[in-house]
């Protein structure tokens, strides 16, 4: 199946130079001007989203804010604001990407190339994985819930954020910045000792149900990883 794409851009020239180098990449491509029209395209189900910033009415952080929610493929931001608290803006409002005009074309198409085979990942991934098993311990992605044995640990939406973040990469080393920044966001206003604060939680309410385990090891001075490999 083709792969879609959605470039919205109220500059007629880029969005038909984009369009005729996507197609001859193998992309079905379906461009919006605006940001209504963009939002009447969503119905088209695109694989990435390529957005401006700057268009008329509805700026492009404005159409992504609105979007975000409802869409779950990777926009990616092509713009000519090129400041470092732009870029910052872009990702921390649900960007996954952002390039600056004047742009590369062949760096264009490489990254939507690259977002969209992460995206493929991730949907295999999803398929394969919604259920995550360790010992006595089962991780229900799409339900969100933590099951030891047949009881139900009662996680907050944060506390989950954690666990599948690191369940979903065991042995990997996450520091407590980079576990903020995914879970609460690039603009949080809170600091890293949350994140002590709530694994501390996470273990208490996995040893209340499973004692002596150890999931979560820490590495002190680096970070976090999920100890236990799935069995």
């Amino acid at each position: 199946m083709q792969e879609k794409i959605l470039i919205v851009d109220d500059e007629a020239d880029i969005v038909s130079l984009m369009e005729q180098a996507m197609t001859a990449e193998g992309y079905q491509v379906c461009t919006a001007s605006d940001g209504t029209k963009a939002i009447d395209m969503l119905s088209q189900a695109p694989d990435i989203i390529i957005l401006d910033v700057m268009m008329p009415g509805m700026n492009g952080f404005e159409l992504c804010q609105m979007i975000r929610d409802e869409v779950d493929c990777p926009i990616l931001f092509v713009s000519a604001r090129q400041t470092e608290a732009d870029r910052i803006q872009g990702l921390s409002i649900g960007g996954d990407d952002y390039i600056t005009k004047p742009f590369s074309l062949r760096e264009l198409k490489a990254r939507v190339a690259a977002h969209l085979r992460g995206n493929r990942r991730v949907r295999e991934s999803s398929s394969e994985r919604s259920l995550l098993r360790y010992g006595i311990l089962r991780i229900d992605l799409k339900g969100r819930e933590v099951h030891v044995n047949q009881s139900v640990v009662p996680m907050t939406a944060k506390e989950f954020d954690i666990i599948e973040l690191l369940a979903l990469h065991p042995g990997q080393v996450f520091s407590k910045e980079q576990i903020y920044d995914r879970i609460w966001g690039l603009e949080a206003s809170g600091d890293t000792s949350t994140v002590t604060e709530h694994i501390k939680k996470i273990r208490a309410k996995l040893a209340s149900q499973d004692p002596g385990s150890s999931y979560i090891s820490t590495l002190w001075g680096v970070g976090y990883k999920w100890e236990r490999s799935d069995s």
